[in-house]
């Protein structure tokens, strides 16, 4: 039987789920999907991700790609989108070449972190409240030693379950408001390990506050030692932004989901 293969740019919030990955009784953002797709395709639908997100946390942008024995039209979109819970949205789908992978085939992947220091009832499941008050230059100092290929392994929780902890890190960025209320942590690489970013936010907060020195920080780095305890930034300021792909260009921009409320921090000036 012929397969078509369709990579789908979706969106959502994590708050209601306990990641994207299938889980045994427990919601997963996969799950919701596949159970949406099957139930419209009349056919068994299985989604592969671009990759793995944790209980609670978000994305602005994520791809996967489903194969399936017929065409899909375009125009049920926006059925599809109907039968989905409010908290997923699909943006558009399109059919590929079955050589392209939802996971394998990407490039790149950028991730956000938002934090607000003052306390906003519109704003606690989207952003992480720490009332804290930040050393913004230290962290993007400190940020910076992020960048290029670096061994990781100190700052993921199981590192043992991974081939190699070596990534290459891009960009390592953290931005605030003029107000310091808000402040965003943006990093891109080729790949990242689990509870990477959560652990590096914790760790440039601790810097922030003068509770961690940058040298500190480096020596972690530098000689794979983790941090004790172990603790990770909360899960719902993480977003998961962007994923490139090099045969694939969205039609709709990165953070096109992200909520008016999170203007500040898109338009926050940079800390240099």
């Amino acid at each position: 039987m012929s397969k078509y293969r369709y990579f789908f740019h979706i969106a959502y919030k994590g708050g209601n789920y306990r990641g994207w990955q299938k889980q045994i009784n427990a919601c997963s953002v996969q799950e919701s999907i596949e159970d949406v797709l099957s139930k419209f395709l009349k056919e068994k639908v299985h989604c592969i991700g671009c990759g793995r997100t944790d209980a609670g946390v978000h994305a602005s942008q994520y791809y996967f790609h489903i194969d399936v024995s017929h065409e899909i039209s375009e125009n049920l979109l926006f059925a599809i989108n109907r039968m989905l819970p409010p908290d997923i949205s699909i943006f558009d789908f399109s059919r590929v070449d079955s050589k392209n992978h939802a996971q394998h085939s990407a490039l790149k992947r950028t991730y956000n972190y938002f934090i607000h220091t003052c306390k906003n009832p519109y704003l606690n499941d989207i952003s992480s409240l720490y009332s804290l008050d930040l050393d913004s230059k230290k962290m993007q100092l400190a940020a910076q030693l992020l960048v290029g290929e670096k061994d990781f392994r100190a700052f993921c929780k199981t590192p043992d379950r991974h081939n190699h902890t070596l990534c290459i890190v891009s960009k390592a960025q953290v931005y605030r408001s003029s107000d310091n209320q808000f402040f965003r942590f943006e990093i891109s690489a080729n790949r990242f390990l689990k509870g990477m970013i959560r652990i590096i936010v914790n760790q440039l907060l601790e810097i922030g506050q003068g509770k961690l020195s940058i040298d500190e920080f480096k020596h972690q780095l530098n000689k794979q030692i983790t941090p004790c305890p172990l603790n990770l930034a909360y899960p719902q300021g993480l977003y998961l932004s962007a994923i490139h792909y090099p045969f694939l260009e969205s039609k709709n921009p990165a953070n096109k989901c992200v909520m008016l409320d999170l203007k500040e921090w898109i338009s926050s000036e940079l800390i240099i």
